[in-house]
């Protein structure tokens, strides 16, 4: 069972769809209690960092997410939820993350490039990991985001993607079982379906 956390800035109904798609269990959850409940955590969202953060902190669900992942269950974070597995955001001022992944989430800074870096775009691998089994690197992936996780250490880089210079596209924690994509797999096509049915089967 994949539990999806509702933070209230995200579109669950798509992160949702494309779980009923590979045939994976799951539901969303709005009660901090029911994390520990679920094999799986997913966390979606879109929008800002401090209002994630803010919600996830009313509503109970910090010490939640934080216990589960001391447990070795899987917790992935997609776009804005993998930017709350960081230790610090400078969206709207400085926020504490989970503290789940070392790392700050920072603007992106370009002269020359469109921020948000909106549309299609590679992957290149750093290290390796079971939720990248028989993906396609070269394939295109869909990205919609200003800010990227600066992470303290290569060690925790799964994945680069280059625009402009090269940032952190997938993260993982030390332990290897909280895991972070920038990009949308459920919008990215097969091989975004791919990352997904990798997910389920950890």
């Amino acid at each position: 069972m994949i539990g999806v956390i509702d933070c209230g800035v995200g579109n669950l109904s798509s992160v949702k769809n494309a779980l009923d798609f590979i045939g994976a269990e799951s539901i969303i959850i709005k009660d901090p209690n029911l994390v520990k409940s679920v094999d799986k955590l997913l966390l979606p969202g879109v929008g800002s960092f401090k209002v994630a953060m803010d919600s996830l902190t009313a509503e109970g669900f910090v010490s939640e997410i934080k216990n589960f992942a001391d447990t070795g269950k899987y917790i992935l974070g997609i776009c804005l939820g993998m930017q709350l597995l960081a230790e610090t955001g400078y969206e709207s001022g400085i926020t504490k993350g989970l503290g789940l992944i070392k790392g700050k989430v920072e603007l992106f800074k370009s002269i020359s490039l469109r921020i948000p870096h909106m549309g299609w775009n590679g992957i290149k691998l750093n290290n390796e990991h079971p939720i990248l089994n028989n993906v396609k690197l070269k394939a295109d992936f869909y990205f919609v985001h200003s800010y990227f996780f600066n992470t303290s250490s290569v060690n925790n880089i799964l994945t680069y993607t280059d625009y402009g210079s090269e940032f952190p596209s997938i993260v993982c924690n030390d332990r290897k079982n909280v895991i972070g994509i920038q990009f949308h797999p459920e919008k990215s096509q097969k091989q975004g379906i791919k990352i997904l049915q990798n997910f389920l089967s950890l």
